[in-house]
């Protein structure tokens, strides 16, 4: 017999297995013998009052042992000689393309501009070390994307666009650890997600599929309103549809775009600043106890949103027990993210604050405008911090008093924090809104407004700052057939979970664009031979007897 349970225990109780028994046994009153396993579905930490609790969603198996798998694993076969298909880009929704495209008996042909997974460290060491920017090869570019170099969270609210079950499935298939199938906020961290990601690209390869490292696409291939390839710098043409999976920095395919009059539009984004305190400071808030978060607890996250004279401002990407690194895509800008490991466990924890930024804050109406603002941005935030990857930076309390700091307390952020007035310097309506909103989060969570924290310039990269528009049923671009936008960078994502769900969704319907196609190539050529039969010269029959009769 198998049963479902909800449960409601204590931290220390959630960590021992024993002891989730022993509290099935008692509350449902089933003797402990009866329960020969137990799989945990779902848990949730229930921080809202001092007494902390773990809700768990638990299957008893009594009297039998389980005979299904933790995850349904997918089946991909070998796809060589099959229709190919273009995919740009090697980040969430490019790599989970790739591996839906093969289960639909396609194959996948993956570029990417960055280098693998191994090889791209090596810059990302350089950036905090020399303070040297590799264009082609940084936080934002590279084998898995942006998300490579993130917490690997994997909490989205886009169940109603795909399957999120799905997603961690594969992950898990590939490596990633499983309590991402029941912990209720998922993350993998950035010292693991590398071999997953690694192993994604091992199964895309083994059935068939092409990665190309390197390889950055200079041009799509046009003819008559269809795209049907791309060009590459490295000098190749590769021919098939085009999934465009970009991600949310490749400014150099939104410039080409606009260039060649591609439709594309300007969306809003959200633009302000990473904010670190100290660990043990957000476990004491967010758990209500002086003593933090104890042994059985993980650090503390948190999730804040207010409204400033109609204008959204909140935490956004929260890394508990993470750092800040450095994210700009190409020399002479500055720009900072944060990330964590799967044990989240440094002595910092940072989230970006932001505020809502409109295409009317803007004062140009050009597609490229968003873009041109966030640049502009990170142009500026780089030359405050002295020309080098050195990030300006302000206590928080000071920030919100518009006062210079006269000195910061110590950092994650390796290449090194200076002294600023980004109260000054910054766009006026970005830090009027950020500073209301601070000084609301301070007043609801006492302790949150300090100088013990830290506020790092700037955070610009939370989205694309564009859309590349595509018909709803279809997914392909609104004047080109043959081209699918996918993930963030075409405005339709914002995370791994939603991109990945995003590249599923593009891989089939890239599918159903072919079966279309194929089916009116034999429409076409069964009208022409039924034409010619009429005709008296040519009739569907294989000829010999029956034709001559």
């Amino acid at each position: 017999m198998i049963k479902e349970y909800q449960l409601c225990v204590l931290p220390e109780q959630a960590a021992s297995e024993q002891a989730i028994r022993q509290a099935i046994s008692l509350e449902k009153g089933i003797a402990p013998g009866d329960i020969t396993a137990i799989r945990l579905l779902r848990r949730s930490i229930d921080a809202r009052q001092r007494t902390v609790i773990i809700d768990l969603n638990v299957r008893v198996y009594l009297h039998e042992a389980p005979t299904e798998d933790e995850y349904q694993p997918v089946d991909y076969k070998n796809v060589e000689g099959k229709p190919q298909v273009i995919i740009v880009g090697a980040g969430p929704g490019g790599l989970f393309a790739a591996l839906r495209l093969i289960e639909l008996g396609l194959r996948p042909v993956v570029v990417e501009r960055g280098k693998n997974i191994h090889e791209r460290k090596k810059d990302l060491a350089l950036i905090s070390r020399e303070h040297r920017i590799n264009p082609e090869s940084n936080y934002c570019f590279g084998e898995g994307g942006a998300g490579a170099c993130s917490d690997g969270k994997l909490y989205t609210r886009s169940k109603k666009r795909g399957n999120v079950d799905k997603i961690l499935s594969v992950l898990c298939q590939h490596g990633a650890p499983t309590h991402i199938l029941s912990d209720a906020h998922p993350h993998i961290g950035t010292d693991k997600l590398p071999r997953v990601i690694e192993h994604m690209r091992n199964t895309i390869i083994a059935c068939g599929g092409e990665v190309h490292f390197g390889t950055r696409m200079d041009a799509l291939i046009i003819r008559n309103k269809k795209v049907e390839g791309i060009k590459t710098a490295t000098g190749q043409t590769l021919n098939g549809p085009v999934i465009l999976a970009t991600g949310h920095s490749a400014r150099d395919v939104y410039r080409w775009l606009a260039d060649h009059r591609i439709a594309i539009e300007a969306k809003g984004i959200a633009v302000g600043v990473r904010l670190e305190h100290p660990v043990e400071l957000i476990d004491q808030i967010q758990y209500h106890n002086k003593n933090g978060r104890g042994l059985y607890l993980p650090a503390a996250e948190y999730s804040f949103v207010t409204q400033v004279e109609g204008r959204g401002v909140y935490s956004f990407c929260m890394c508990p027990g993470g750092c800040i690194v450095p994210a700009a895509s190409a020399p002479g800008q500055l720009v900072v993210n944060g990330m964590s490991p799967s044990n989240r466990g440094t002595r910092w924890s940072n989230a970006g604050m932001v505020v809502q930024v409109r295409p009317g804050d803007i004062a140009a109406d050009h597609p490229l405008a968003m873009m041109d603002f966030q640049e502009e941005l990170e142009k500026t935030c780089w030359q405050q911090g002295g020309m080098t990857q050195t990030a300006p930076a302000q206590r928080m309390f000071d920030f919100v008093r518009r006062k210079q700091s006269a000195d910061l307390p110590r950092s994650s952020y390796s290449p090194g924090i200076i002294s600023s007035p980004l109260h000054e310097w910054m766009p006026k309506n970005i830090t009027k809104h950020l500073t209301e909103a601070l000084k609301q989060f301070g007043k609801d969570n006492l302790g949150f407004l300090t100088n013990q924290a830290v506020i790092i310039g700037v955070e610009t990269r939370t989205s694309a700052p564009l859309r590349i528009p595509r018909d709803p049923e279809t997914l392909q671009h609104i004047t080109l057939k043959g081209l699918f936008p996918c993930g963030e960078g075409a405005g339709y994502a914002g995370g791994i979970a939603s991109a990945a769900i995003d590249g599923e969704r593009c891989a089939e319907a890239v599918a159903q664009s072919l079966v279309r196609r194929a089916g009116r190539k034999e429409t076409r050529s069964t009208g022409k031979k039924e034409k010619q039969s009429a005709d008296g010269k040519e009739t569907p029959s294989a000829g010999g007897k029956e034709a001559r009769e």
